[in-house]
């Protein structure tokens, strides 16, 4: 293929569409990503692909050695239909990418890239997600549901107030309530519950009453007596 036909190629695609060679570097850069990136294909061209698009998934940012696009375009190989947050002239936005190979007319392989906006539909992915995490080992009845995964903060050792502050959350107990009950103050109350979450490798309070009834640490309030 033409270094000619290879352009037309890019820039008859619809969707925003770049191409990447094995070194990381953008070899093409069409009109429809100039708009969506809000950069020109004359300050795209040339450059390194993870230093322009900033690229991060759910685990954060990638680093060069770990990137998905690099590594497709070193191994010759396409990664279909990946989902990576990157930047855009309006800010970081979630897009899905699907790759495809072509030869340049001297034989260099270039993996192009077609990326689609999908942020909207990325945001109620991680909604789910969130709310599937929180509630894990419960169906909308408060029937238990039972997982072949190993229970979060399995072994956690908490301390004996831990335990009571832990158990009094599993009963609906708020931090105030806590405090009086076990005549400590509110502050105590929310260092202790830190401290739990921290140990049951937990990011709400639902989240460690649910991790603490799949390891055993609590009675599950839904089990049979």
């Amino acid at each position: 293929m033409s270094y000619k036909q290879f352009n037309i190629l890019i820039e008859g695609t619809a969707d925003a569409a770049f191409a990447v060679d094995s070194a990381g570097r953008i070899t093409a850069w069409n009109s429809a990503a100039a708009q969506l990136f809000g950069i020109s294909d004359r300050e795209a061209v040339g450059a390194r692909c993870h230093q322009l698009l900033q690229c991060g998934d759910d685990n954060g940012i990638f680093h060069p050695e770990r990137c998905v696009i690099q590594r497709a375009s070193q191994a010759n190989h396409p990664q279909t239909n990946f989902d990576l947050r990157v930047q855009t002239k309006t800010g970081k936005q979630w897009c899905n990418l699907s790759t495809f190979f072509a030869s340049d007319e001297s034989g260099a392989h270039h993996a192009i890239h077609i990326v689609r906006p999908r942020e909207m539909r990325k945001r109620l992915e991680q909604a789910m997600g969130e709310f599937v995490r929180t509630q894990a080992g419960n169906n909308s009845n408060g029937v238990r549901v039972l997982s072949s995964e190993p229970a979060p903060g399995n072994g956690a050792r908490l301390t004996s107030r831990e335990l009571e502050v832990l158990r009094s959350l599993a009963k609906g107990q708020n931090t105030r309530k806590i405090a009086n009950q076990l005549n400590i103050s509110s502050a105590t109350v929310n260092n202790h519950i830190k401290h739990i979450l921290t140990k049951l490798g937990a990011h709400t309070r639902i989240e460690a009453i649910r991790n603490a009834e799949r390891s055993g640490l609590i009675q599950d309030p839904y089990s049979s007596a």
